[in-house]
């Protein structure tokens, strides 16, 4: 910005020409003797008005550049802040049971390109499949849909243990839709993801229940599927009912760690409701409850 005031205050000044600018006058475009675009000083200096145009013109054009690197860095900023506040809608839904709502809010980003979006939009696209009232038409799109969300959030970031969770779960729907073969072909994947999850969030008790269903499954799996498994697999999947109980007593420990992240979110909300400006008498009475249940929650923890 500095630079264009200068240009500017040089413009105003009068002293816009070839040979304020120091440039050497011969080397103003020669094409060699007699050339149809060769220029002459007097040319040059005896036209300041075009040549001011012509540098007031490149000024601008710089000054535009900037304004452009200004407007899209403020840009990134909003679009980054307006994903944040998507994100906790999202939890704040879901942690409310609102299921509709939550997939309703989330369709409207399902072109983004953010892993934390994306899986959650995997996570509501199965949830709403799951409904009573959604048709077996309905619900195979969903699952399908699903699948894709969770696959593009992986793509987009592989440290994200939501992404492998949600990835695996939507595979292992799929499978029902694709026969057993497809389903036990599955399941090193299924086991490979799940396994990443937990790697990624040793805390996490859903990933961590879920790798137990899969052992329990393995481990009872019935003489035709075993004989299917053999035939996809040199070492088809197997596991012990063991090994699914230690997952199972480990997912009860990351249970009460969950809890304990569910209550942080429910007093932000709650905070929230609470400093929010009242404009009606039913915000009035909203900010009441919830500072009532604020100061509730805090007397019980």
């Amino acid at each position: 910005m500095a630079l264009v005031v200068r240009l500017w205050h040089f413009l105003s000044s009068g002293r816009g020409t070839a040979l304020g600018l120091g440039l050497p006058v011969a080397a103003a475009g020669c094409r060699g003797r007699g050339g149809a675009w060769r220029l002459h000083s007097s040319k040059v200096i005896g036209k300041p008005g075009t040549f001011r145009r012509g540098l007031l013109f490149s000024t601008l054009s710089y000054l535009g550049f900037e304004t452009y690197q200004v407007i899209s860095q403020a840009a990134m900023v909003h679009a980054t802040a307006k994903v944040e506040e998507v994100l906790e809608q999202a939890d704040y839904l879901y942690e409310s049971g609102e299921t509709e709502k939550l997939f309703q809010l989330l369709t409207q980003y399902k072109e983004s390109e953010d892993a934390e979006l994306l899986w959650r939009l995997a996570r509501a696209s199965r949830d709403i499949s799951q409904l009573s009232g959604t048709s077996e038409e309905e619900k195979k799109q969903l699952v399908y849909e699903a699948l894709e969300y969770a696959k593009r959030a992986l793509e987009k970031n592989e440290s994200s243990f939501a992404a492998h969770k949600w990835y695996a779960i939507c595979i292992s729907d799929v499978g029902d839709y694709e026969g057993i073969k497809a389903k036990i072909a599955n399941a090193y994947i299924i086991k490979e993801h799940f396994e990443k999850a937990i790697e990624l969030n040793p805390k996490d008790a859903t990933s961590i229940h879920l790798m137990g269903i899969w052992c329990y499954t393995f481990a009872e799996m019935p003489w035709y599927q075993r004989r299917i498994a053999k035939m996809l697999f040199a070492t088809p999947p197997s596991s012990t009912y063991e090994e699914a109980l230690g997952y199972f007593h480990r997912a009860e420990q990351g249970k009460t760690y969950l809890k304990l992240q569910n209550k942080k979110l429910a007093a932000f909300w709650l905070m929230k409701a609470k400093d929010y400006p009242a404009h009606t008498e039913e915000d009035k009475q909203i900010q009441t409850e919830a500072a009532q249940l604020l100061t509730s929650f805090r007397d019980k923890n």
